[in-house]
């Protein structure tokens, strides 16, 4: 068999179905974008710079698709409750978005979360991180785990997993906890609530996590209606993360209630150093282990290139 043959039968027996980012951009249509420039702005990320091109090709098609799964959603909840014979609120539509440290992702569920809030109607969209969920930094050192922040281990999944049961019940004035990277602990006492939307997008590391399941054990990804993963290269990944933290370096680092207030000290050479070692021995060990083999389980994935942009979309079957 030659390689194009082959390549042939990989592609038929895949279960993601492979767009170039110009086949993907015809997806869109004619639904008109309404984001502006001055929108685009606060929904950035620390280091990226993203076009409203880029929202455009990538992003309205993928608003236009998971709205159609929205409406199917609907359709189907109906038929449920007039089978049951009762008239519950509809459940909401969770959207988790998945994805290494620096690749974007808490900016693809911002862009996410602005076109789906006004398409094709008003809808209430809200976004939670699964940072909040991580543990108090008192309980990650006194455990020993400060080395493995951000891998599942540092999570309260219990609690994770109960604020997505009491949202996809329907209950009101569901408390998320809220995480600060300037103190790189919880906020004390301090909650974003969530009270019913229409849909909830969920973003973080490991939000496609399983592992192997044990008799009545319940998965984050259990709850999810729809999931993206968001890719690149581990080599655009580190580069993308030591530029950032370059950047802080210059910003964030320089305040003085900053955890990481001493590396704003250090030269250019040791920044980079510093933040080379991080990656090696923190976020890329947990990209290889823990995030990345989740990749294949996601709905969507969105493949990214050196200059942010997105090169390859493939949708799940």
């Amino acid at each position: 068999m030659n390689i194009e043959s082959q390549s042939s039968v990989s592609e038929k027996f895949s279960p993601f179905l492979t767009f170039t980012r110009k086949q993907w951009a015809e997806l869109r249509k004619s639904v008109p974008l309404k984001l502006t420039e001055q929108d685009l702005k606060p929904l950035l990320g620390f280091n990226e710079e993203l076009s409203l091109e880029e929202v455009s090709t990538i992003y309205l098609p993928l608003a236009r698709l998971i709205n159609y799964y929205i409406e199917e959603n609907l359709r189907r909840q109906t038929v449920m409750n007039r089978f049951l014979g009762n008239t519950n609120a509809n459940v909401p539509y969770i959207i988790s978005i998945a994805g290494s440290v620096s690749v974007g992702k808490s900016t693809s569920a911002r862009i996410l979360q602005s076109l789906l809030s006004n398409w094709p109607e008003n809808r209430k969209v809200d976004l939670i991180t699964t940072d909040g969920f991580l543990y108090p930094l008192e309980k990650l050192k006194k455990e020993n785990l400060l080395h493995k922040k951000g891998f599942p281990v540092s999570y309260d999944t219990p609690k994770l997993i109960k604020f997505l049961a009491d949202v996809k019940s329907g209950k009101p004035n569901v408390l998320a906890p809220i995480y600060s990277h300037l103190t790189y602990d919880i906020i004390p006492d301090t909650f974003n609530k969530v009270d019913r939307p229409d849909i909830l997008i969920l973003e973080g590391l490991n939000v496609l996590q399983t592992g192997s399941r044990k008799a009545e054990q319940t998965f984050v990804s259990d709850f999810v209606d729809f999931s993206v993963y968001v890719d690149a290269d581990e080599a655009l990944l580190k580069e993308w993360y030591i530029r950032r933290f370059l950047k802080f370096r210059e910003s964030a680092f320089t305040d003085p209630n900053s955890y990481f207030k001493d590396y704003a000290k250090l030269s250019k050479e040791e920044a980079v150093e510093t933040a080379a070692n991080i990656w090696n021995t923190i976020n890329g060990l947990n990209l290889r282990q823990n995030i990345l083999p989740t990749r294949e389980r996601a709905n969507l994935i969105l493949r990214k290139g050196a200059d942010h942009a997105v090169q390859e979309v493939k949708l799940r079957k």
